[in-house]
């Protein structure tokens, strides 16, 4: 819940930072009710914000659209779709196959002249691929973004004027290049007319997606609007991988039996030897070197090899595949990588979504998706911004 580490609780635990007041394993609620480390677990208005609707028709833009995840969450939070723009092929075609009425536009984003929404969109969206700028001059200004993808967000913003226009990021978006991307951005957008609303990193297992997902989001509204933005609070309620694949609180019936890869015989021989939340380091030794040949040697805890979950903890991270060696996803019970509709579901996509393309392309759409319950829950906190307008 707290998505630190045994290794950071240990610390906490011997500084007197957060210290177990039951057992050497256990913590009361009363102690994480009052402690700042985990207050804000207890302190959330989540079930109020479930009931937050728009107040009129809000419309939506979004660019790098992907397979959908974050147009389908800002869908049930009460936003209208004008313009999806995608270049891959597969995914235009979920896009299409599932919403044949929404306007996909299919292709390179230099090549679209957004005039024609000028003024008709009360919010853009964008999970922007961000290179590093060249600084020519240190300027930091509109300039310095050309050539990138990012100066294309900002050419839209400036062409369409969104109330509001919001990033989707990775979280390393933070730290990339010493910080000095995301300050480029943060500046461009000023200089183009839009107040920032800090970044945050949002867990999505606090949106009750059933996954130790993070994404950054930036938020910026256009200066004359004097409103206030803040991020969606956390759902005390943290979902597992039993919620995703079986009936439950999350989805009516068992997850379906799907397409997805399988181990070869001695891959499967070493995986049956993994317990549930179990890798690499539950293997007998001499499996150990036989498996991680030479990063046996390496540092790190590379925890993510060799990996199978587990039914009473959320997933990790979903990848665009579910069998590399350095991210394992193995079911919990059955010796295989998880199957595609497994996948959709821990992103929280309805099973009657329907993904376009081969299983590569499916699962790297999936893979590459924002997670449907954490994009409604961004949304209907954007819903509460332009409220107030």
């Amino acid at each position: 819940m707290l998505g630190v580490s045994i290794r950071t609780l240990t610390t906490w635990q011997k500084s007197g930072v957060l210290t177990p007041d039951i057992s050497p394993d256990i913590y009361s609620k009363d102690l994480l009710k009052k402690n700042v480390k985990t207050a804000f677990l207890f302190n959330n208005k989540w079930d109020g914000e479930l009931s937050v609707i728009p107040k009129r028709k809000f419309t939506v833009g979004e660019l790098f659209a992907g397979a959908g995840g974050l147009a389908l969450g800002l869908e049930k939070a009460g936003f209208t779709s004008v313009f999806l723009n995608e270049q891959d092929k597969h995914a235009c075609n979920t896009l299409r196959r599932n919403r044949p009425q929404w306007n996909v536009i299919e292709g390179d984003v230099r090549d679209i002249d957004f005039s024609a929404f000028t003024n008709k969109i009360d919010l853009l969206v964008g999970g922007v691929p961000c290179q590093a700028f060249s600084y020519s001059g240190n300027q930091l200004g509109f300039d310095d973004a050309r050539g990138t993808l990012f100066f294309e967000f900002a050419r839209a913003v400036q062409s369409i004027s969104p109330k509001i226009a919001m990033i989707e990021n990775v979280k390393g978006l933070v730290s990339h290049d010493g910080g000095k991307t995301l300050n480029v951005i943060k500046t461009i957008l000023d200089e183009i007319g839009y107040s920032i609303v800090p970044e945050q990193v949002l867990k999505a297992l606090h949106y009750q997606v059933p996954q130790k997902r993070e994404r950054l989001f930036l938020v910026a509204i256009r200066k004359e609007l004097l409103v206030s933005f803040s991020y969606p609070h956390p759902s005390s309620h943290i979902m597992t991988l039993r919620d995703a694949l079986k009936a439950g609180s999350l989805f009516d019936t068992d997850v379906s039996n799907s397409v997805g890869p399988t181990y070869s015989l001695r891959k499967k021989e070493i995986m049956d030897m993994v317990p549930q939340g179990g890798c690499w380091r539950s293997l007998p030794y001499d499996v150990q070197k036989e498996y991680m040949l030479k990063s046996f040697h390496l540092g790190g805890g590379k925890t993510g090899m060799a990996r199978r979950l587990h039914w009473d903890s959320p997933s990790l991270t979903l990848t665009c595949s579910p069998a590399q060696k350095q991210t394992e996803r193995c079911h919990p019970e059955q010796t295989r990588p998880l199957q595609v509709n497994e996948y959709s579901r821990i992103q929280t996509f309805p099973d009657d979504w329907l993904f376009s393309g081969p299983p590569t392309a499916i699962y790297r759409q999936i893979g590459n998706a924002v997670p449907v319950s954490m994009a409604h829950a961004v949304g209907r906190s954007l819903v509460r911004c332009l409220n107030q307008i």
